[in-house]
């Protein structure tokens, strides 16, 4: 792949770099043979990318002509986000309080060239900021808090010739290892149809997909003509390597899914879970109103602030579900069966949040759990409840973990009320993939919640389907990726 430097003036450059074309700004956007070029990776040096700049319209126009560059708009606008600055620098924040404990003063600038700064004690540092905003040449400027902590207050470009004379040997050594490192690796990579990233949590306890599901998703794919990777966290600056993305991660709307989701959409990614579902899945406020809204049938349902706390004894009754608005794998869910029970489960609750949900407890042996994707049904199964418990997974005093069993249900087998209630609930939500958890008692269907990022566990959900469910996933990935493309959209 060819590399061209998108520079402000090439003379700001002192020496040539091996198999790299130093290319002025003005050259790059007006000269139409550049539009015709393929297979060319665009590093973006430019000294500023305010909108409307040069430099925004480098990344803007390599993005449209399929060069992919350094740094993406997605990053520009990231790095200008005090938003995203607030929530990458708390995400390491124990790096950067180690890497800057030594510093007397209450400010400091890192200068970062291609991830990596002259002082190899910021080696670490200077990487993983890389890694969340990568672009070519970085200035990071920190301050210290009056609590004495450092705060990253703002990342820019660094304009070529705004380097001082004494870096330029590492900036040249640091450029050329970058690029000879890419050429190294780029042969070994296979000659695939698109990119699929899937991203997880190789630490995470309850994790949506097992590893198992992970290389049935991965040779589903693979079977398709993808190249696939699973990525994590550290790879948020890379999210633009890719045509699609599959989160199999738990997600949150405060947390780096949400992040990574976001980032996949702004880049034209085909992405599994998007922005929107997880958004609207992870909320239980909102699903309760959807519901309600849509005449779905639920449990009594009430949406509480603290001055309704007395609601709920009185038109709910006891015993009663008390839930957190972003609660997941029945953590943040209690049972109150008598009012010492109620009291302490909401004071806990109204700690972490201003609204809570309240719903009357309808007792049933599992829970109907529906996979959907596309708005149609993929998969049917039922959850039973933990050992001598009222919900399916239940972790006791000393934090040992329970699971009542999964039974998988043919679709043809499964109730028609049930697989057409979690259509009703779910298709308001999009056409991601979801799995509705209902209970049916009496006679009538109830939808529990909407989740954007359902379990799929090798030897759980994939019971009757097999192999089949993966493939099933993988050719919706396909099928968007290529409607996307013959719109004109990401190539």
């Amino acid at each position: 792949m060819d590399v061209l430097f998108v520079v402000d003036n090439p003379k700001d450059w002192p020496e040539d770099i091996p198999g790299v074309e130093i290319v002025p700004a003005r050259h790059y956007l007006t000269d139409p043979r550049y539009g015709r070029r393929r297979g060319i990776r665009v590093q973006n040096l430019c000294g500023s990318y305010e909108y409307q700049s040069f430099g925004y319209y480098v990344s803007l126009l390599a993005t449209a002509r399929g060069h992919r560059p350094l740094p993406s708009v997605s990053s520009i606008q990231d790095m200008k986000s005090l938003t995203m600055l607030r929530f990458w620098s708390e995400d390491l924040d124990n790096l950067v309080q180690k890497s800057l404990s030594h510093i007397q003063t209450d400010k400091f600038t890192l200068s970062i060239y291609f991830g990596k700064n002259v002082a190899k004690h910021y080696d670490r540092l200077s990487l993983s900021l890389f890694r969340q905003f990568p672009s070519p040449l970085l200035r990071a400027k920190f301050v210290r808090s009056p609590g004495a902590r450092w705060i990253l207050q703002s990342l820019r470009p660094i304009a070529a010739n705004d380097i001082p004379d004494e870096h330029w040997p590492s900036v040249i050594f640091f450029a050329t290892e970058f690029f000879e490192k890419g050429r190294h690796r780029q042969p070994r990579r296979p000659v695939t149809r698109y990119d699929l990233a899937i991203l997880h949590n190789p630490a995470e306890e309850n994790p949506p997909s097992n590893d198992r599901a992970l290389r049935r998703f991965q040779r589903a794919a693979e079977k398709l003509g993808f190249h696939v990777e699973r990525i994590t966290r550290e790879d948020y600056g890379r999210v633009a390597e890719f045509d699609a993305l599959f989160i199999r991660e738990t997600t949150n709307v405060h947390h780096h899914t949400y992040r990574f989701a976001q980032r996949a959409a702004a880049e034209g990614l085909v992405v599994m879970d998007d922005p929107d579902s997880i958004l609207l899945c992870t909320n239980k406020v909102f699903l309760a109103e959807m519901l309600s809204r849509h005449g779905i049938a639920q449990p009594r349902t009430l949406i509480l602030d603290r001055s309704d706390a007395d609601r709920v004894e009185r038109e709910i009754g006891l015993p009663c579900i008390l839930k957190q608005p972003d609660s997941s794998f029945s953590q943040g869910v209690f049972k109150a069966s008598g009012r010492k029970e109620l009291k302490q489960a909401l004071e806990q609750l109204f700690t972490r949040s201003d609204l809570i949900i309240a719903q009357e407890f309808l007792p049933t042996e599992f829970d109907w759990r529906v996979g959907l994707l596309d708005r149609k049904p993929l998969y049917v199964c039922k959850y039973h409840m933990a050992p001598r418990q009222w919900k399916i997974q239940h972790t006791d005093g000393l934090g040992r973990t329970s699971y009542g069993g999964v039974e998988q249900v043919a679709l043809e087998q499964a109730p028609p009320q049930v697989v057409h209630t979690a259509l009703r609930a779910a298709n308001p939500v999009g056409e991601g993939l979801y799995g509705v958890d209902l209970k049916q008692t009496g006679g009538k269907v109830y939808v529990i919640e909407i989740n954007d990022n359902p379990s799929i566990d090798a030897g759980f959900e994939d019971g009757l389907l097999g192999e089949e469910l993966y493939t099933q996933i993988m050719e919706v990935f396909l099928r968007r990726i290529e409607e996307r493309k013959a719109r004109g959209g990401r190539q």
